[in-house]
């Protein structure tokens, strides 16, 4: 720490701060409308003048060293200060400093005296109205660099620039054009920096930045990716009028990206849904709660009478937050009697789950991502962050531009692999290959950790006896990787100092994808880069949506109670009774795939979805639709009347993120709080409110209030979460499981001491490459993969409700201009996608990010009928179904009669 003296005031500030710290740190400020804290500091505006030593210098720029004297006050500097920001000022147009358009150097001359009327520009460069979100206003630009600068320095997009020369320097995408038509990635970064209010929000947020503390604004969690942005939502009698990325935010640190930050506008769309929704003579009406209820309570009734408990099923959602997700799974066990309880991790980190808990013992990463900035090498694997988890995508690119070593494995060349210092691309399904190849290398180049794997770990005999199979050569020819790059990616992560290991669904999502997670689990055993040693960042899956992570913790699965003890676990059962009161099943209920076939069979009668459009994301969506009407009850909460609502008996209208209250963890394991800002409408209540409703219906007592109740009693029931109440995540806002008392931390790194395992080891895997469920042939010869792409969320439902489909307005399949060539797609023109499961429609875009044989859409847009296309082939540990791997053929789509 360093000491200094600020206008007659010691302060202490930590080293390597500035003289603005400094200033700061006694209360005071200064104007600053070059800086900004997110960024470095550049001393360009010469606005934050003081002296210092005897001289004039810039605040911003100059060190604090220990012992210096500075004054803020000196009159001669204070007029430096004000001559400073009048010049600037007098250049801009009389709006620049109006009453209603509030700015920092608007704020500035107030502070500093200087009139309105200073500003007397001509108002001469117009402006830029192209982009849904964006407002360019040429004629306030002053040149400052901050949203440049915001935009390579944390976005890392580089999509704007300063262009002319002298008093015309003015903001521009740096591709020219209009911004719409830029490579902005509408994270609002620029909005939230410019100081003169060239740049703003278009709409009722206007002019409101991050800057700001309004006292209308409630702080919330992201509910889109499973990053776990801190955001604060700006309310304006009951509506939000924009959404701001908390400066202080854990993870985002006063970043967002294009969906938390603008894409609300759903909230207000006239497709929500109001009321509930029964269906009478093959027709969805209108109806009360008490019908919509009571109809659901008789069903329920029905089904346990004819069928058992177990013809009773019900789908959680990463969507719901904790506290729902935990009295899901309590309704589902305690009142009906059954473990039939699964959610959408099935579908995504399934596999994650299983293979983290094989390897170290818990069902989450090893190390918490603010180490991710300590690595020196970054192995990302099946992961597209960047459109993704743009706020996790950004802070990897940070770190890799600021030296860190990159290395992407994925089929395509999108995002972080355009950066990467090295990107390869192993052909789908072969990534059990790959890896058992790298760690070929670890081992016979003797870059492990032999303490480590003698103390810490065990397998290593039967590895390295299934490795002798796995030479560079032999992987090649598996995965069409080069044996030169196996080696040279096993080198950069065996020699680094400190590595880590981040991957996403490109593991997970595949026949073997347990395997996978496994075997990509071994490169950190084999190098002890976890556990605490220092010596790496572990591993890390970055969870594809907001609660996913959560929905898992609090039991919502048919096998694993809250915390993850198993329900064959007479002890687990026993703590869970204790607290409920009633009996556990001791059987495994159905996943979430059983479950559509044991409708198709007439074993399931009723089945609740809860926030999942399962018609729209799950595999075979057409078998999927099957399963719904042959099921006798099927009850759906929803935002809108999607495609699943369209199969259901009852539609029950309920709130979003944005009009809530409780927890969600994000994809490092950290317990955030959700607040609601604005109420549901019409009649929509919380998931929550209604399992009680139905529970009350049903002359059973669910317990548990309030969400902040629900909480409480989970820590009740398994120790990780003992720790954890809404009241300290109001004090500390952000704490990591395991959490096991309310005055011990969070465990952010695990197994410092020893793994999670039976035998308090760290397990290596020695599963076998197996080729994946579906290959190419001479039928359907291209390999299809789905995922994700910056401007949606999974299946559309809130994106596209809002300005984000006039950024992305339509699906697209991407594929090679050898592929286009031999099958006659030209780029833009409409294509018919054909698998041995369905067929789809979409619009060609031919580019090099894929290799020959290839191709990738999303499936963002239902309606395009994507998820037709998907096998039922499932991981055959957790029935994660196999989306990254689809043989399929095109041809071009006749033209409409």
């Amino acid at each position: 720490m360093t000491w200094v003296e600020v206008d007659g005031v010691s302060v202490e500030v930590p080293d390597g701060a500035s003289l603005l710290d400094a200033v700061r740190a006694t209360g005071a400020g200064l104007p600053t409308l070059c800086h900004d804290d997110r960024l470095r500091p550049v001393g360009s505006c010469r606005t934050c003048l003081v002296r210092a030593g005897g001289r004039t210098v810039a605040a911003c720029v100059t060190p604090a060293t220990p012992g210096l004297t500075v004054d803020t006050a000196d009159e001669g500097v204070r007029n430096l200060r004000r001559d400073a920001v009048a010049l600037i000022a007098s250049a801009l147009p009389p709006h620049a400093l109006a009453d209603d358009a509030p700015s920092e150097l608007g704020d500035a001359c107030r502070a500093l005296g200087i009139p309105p009327g200073t500003a007397t520009g001509a108002p001469t460069r117009g402006g830029d109205e192209s982009h849904p979100y964006v407002h360019l206003d040429r004629d306030l630009c002053i040149a400052c660099g901050r949203c440049v600068r915001m935009c390579s320095d944390v976005q890392g997009t580089f999509a704007l620039t300063l262009t002319g020369r002298g008093a015309d320097t003015v903001v521009a995408p740096g591709s020219g054009g209009t911004w719409a038509e830029s490579d902005c990635v509408s994270c609002g970064g620029c909005v939230d920096t410019c100081p003169t209010g060239a740049i703003t929000q278009s709409g009722p947020g206007q002019g409101i930045t991050s800057r700001q503390a309004p006292a209308d604004r409630v702080r919330t969690t992201c509910g889109y990716c499973g990053v776990g942005c801190a955001l604060d939502v700006v309310v304006r009698e009951d509506r939000v009028a924009a959404v701001l990325p908390a400066r202080d935010g854990p993870v985002n640190r006063g970043h967002a990206c294009v969906k938390g930050r603008f894409a609300y506008g759903y909230l207000g769309s006239a497709e929500r849904l109001t009321e509930p929704l029964v269906r009478e003579n093959g027709v969805l009406r209108p109806a009360s709660w008490g019908e919509a209820v009571g109809r659901v309570a008789d069903g329920l009734r029905a089904a346990v009478r004819d069928g058992g408990p177990d013809a009773v099923a019900a789908i959680s959602s990463a969507r719901a937050t904790n506290e729902e997700n935990y009295l899901v799974q309590k309704f589902l066990r305690t009142v009906i009697g059954t473990n039939n309880v699964d959610n959408c991790s099935r579908l995504c980190h399934a596999p994650s789950a299983a293979g983290l808990t094989a390897s170290f013992g818990r069902a989450g990463g090893t190390d918490p991502f603010d180490d991710v900035e300590t690595s020196d090498c970054l192995l990302v694997v099946g992961a597209n962050p960047v459109e993704a988890h743009p706020v996790i995508g950004a802070r990897l690119l940070q770190r890799a531009l600021e030296g860190a070593t990159l290395i992407v494995a994925d089929p395509r060349t999108v995002g972080l692999a355009r950066h990467a210092d090295l990107h390869v691309r192993p052909r789908p399904g072969t990534n059990v290959a790959l890896f058992h190849g790298l760690a070929h290398v670890l081992v016979a180049e003797g870059m492990t950790d032999p303490d480590f794997l003698r103390d810490r770990a065990t397998g290593l005999d039967a590895l390295a006896e299934l490795l002798a199979d796995y030479t560079p050569e032999r992987v090649a020819a598996i995965t069409g990787v080069p044996a030169d790059d196996i080696r040279e990616t096993a080198r950069l992560y065996g020699r680094a100092e400190r590595p880590a290991v981040l991957y996403g669904l490109g593991v997970t999502e595949h026949l073997h994808g347990t395997d996978g997670v496994r075997t990509l689990a071994n490169l950190p055993i084999l190098r002890g880069a976890l556990g605490g040693t220092g010596r790496g960042f572990g591993i890390s899956p970055l969870r594809g949506q907001n609660n996913v992570q959560g929905a898992s913790d609090m039991g919502a699965l048919p096998d694993l109670l809250p915390g993850y003890g198993r329900v064959t676990d007479p002890d687990a059962r026993a703590r869970a009774e204790s607290v409920w009161g009633r009996p556990v099943p001791p059987v495994p209920g159905l996943r979430i795939p059983e479950m559509f076939a044991a409708a198709r069979e007439g074993r399931l009668r009723a089945l609740w979805i809860i926030g999942e459009d399962v018609c729209a994301t799950d595999p075979d969506s057409r078998r999927v639709a099957e399963a719904l009407d042959a099921c006798p009850l099927v009850v759906v909460n929803e935002l809108f009347l999607g495609e699943t609502a369209r199969h259901a008996d009852v539609v029950l209208p309920v709130a979003s993120w944005l009009e809530k209250d409780g927890t969600f963890v994000n994809f490092d394991r950290r317990f955030q709080r959700v607040r609601r800002a604005v109420t549901p409408p019409g009649t929509a209540r919380s998931d929550f409110e209604v399992m009680h409703a139905v529970a009350d219906a049903l002359g059973a007592d669910l317990g548990c209030p309030t969400p902040a109740a629900a909480l409480a009693e989970c820590g009740r029931v398994t120790p990780l979460f003992a720790g954890l109440s809404h009241e300290r995540l109001d004090q500390e806002g952000a704490v990591p499981w395991p959490c096991r008392a309310s005055d011990r931390p969070g465990e952010a790194t695990l197994y410092a001491e020893e793994f999670a395992t039976p035998d308090g080891r760290a397990h290596l895997s020695a599963a076998p490459y197996l080729p994946p469920g579906e290959e190419p042939d001479r039928d359907y010869p291209l390999v299809l993969v789905t995922g994700r792409r910056w401007a949606h969320y999974n299946s559309g439902s809130m994106t596209r409700r809002g300005g984000n489909l006039l950024l992305d307005a339509n699906d697209r399949l991407d594929l090679n201009p050898e592929d286009a060539a031999r099958f006659g797609v030209r780029d833009g023109t409409p294509v018919t996608v054909e698998s041995r499961h369905g067929q789809a429609r979409l619009v060609a875009r031919v580019g090099t990010e894929l290799a020959p044989g290839q191709v990738f859409c999303a499936f963002h847009f239902p309606d395009s009928g994507v998820n037709s296309l998907t096998s039922e082939h499932a991981d055959t540990a957790t029935s994660c179904p196999e989306y990254k791997v689809t043989a399929v053929r095109l041809r071009p789509t006749a033209p409409e009669p």
